[in-house]
């Protein structure tokens, strides 16, 4: 095997996490489908590792990237969606397949996400809109939300027409993809490791082992990056205003 096809082979890999994803996802065995979607981010963490400890760039790993990217963190957090839709309101049984393509709106709006990012030539360092690898994190988190009883039951009880509502959620997490929101990235830059320049993504990052810490005695991690993502967006929002 050549070296220069690793990367590209990495990323194939992050591909077929998204297909299984997908597989599991639609046939209800969600706990599969996060996991996989899970392994897709460390694929796709590790081939761009892998092509700039080798040298190696060129336009069909960027674009094998963004296409592999829009199965395992477009259309897989969208079938994630349409079977948390399913679940909190089972009134909508009939109507499946419209709530199958509305969860899909969202797996378009990251593939105009993708689109524009490998055209923006202003985020090679932050970001412009919210990521899709954090899209989908947000959706694994909260697929195991709702799953908690007692927050299901709130739902339910109290959320007016929670089809309705949950819709009007999912257009907002679509509308970050392609917003024109900065949202700072977590790298840094050797020789700017101080407070001052880094205050946001430090706090951030603090905050963020609180929740975990928090999320886990309460023996509901996964359900903590829901949480992790909506702050991401909130500090984003904050630094974005200074």
């Amino acid at each position: 095997m050549k070296l220069i096809n690793l990367p590209n082979i990495i990323t194939c890999c992050n591909l077929l996490c998204g297909c299984l994803a997908v597989f599991f996802g639609l046939h209800g065995h969600m706990d599969a489908a996060c996991l996989c979607i899970v392994l897709g981010a460390v694929f796709d963490f590790f081939d761009g590792m892998t092509a700039r400890a080798l040298g190696i760039s060129g336009p069909i790993g960027k674009e094998l990237d963004s296409l592999a990217d829009m199965i395992s963190f477009g259309f897989a957090p969208s079938v994630l969606a349409y079977q948390i839709f399913m679940h909190i309101d089972e009134d909508l049984a009939p109507y499946s397949w419209a709530a199958f393509l509305l969860a899909a709106i969202m797996a378009a709006f990251s593939a105009l996400r993708l689109a524009k990012f490998n055209c923006d030539e202003r985020q090679h360092l932050s970001f412009i809109g919210l990521p899709t690898p954090a899209n989908a994190l947000f959706w694994i988190g909260f697929t195991y939300v709702v799953r908690i009883d007692t927050v299901l039951e709130f739902i339910q009880t109290h959320a007016y027409g929670c089809g309705f509502t949950f819709g009007l959620l999912l257009f907002a997490m679509s509308y970050m993809l392609i917003c024109e929101l900065p949202m700072f990235s977590l790298k840094i830059k050797p020789g700017h490791m101080s407070w001052a320049e880094n205050k946001v993504r430090y706090s951030f990052l603090i905050l963020t082992v609180a929740i975990l810490a928090a999320f886990a005695c309460l023996g509901q991690l996964a359900a903590s990056l829901s949480v992790i993502i909506l702050l991401y967006i909130l500090f984003s929002c904050v630094a974005a205003k200074k």
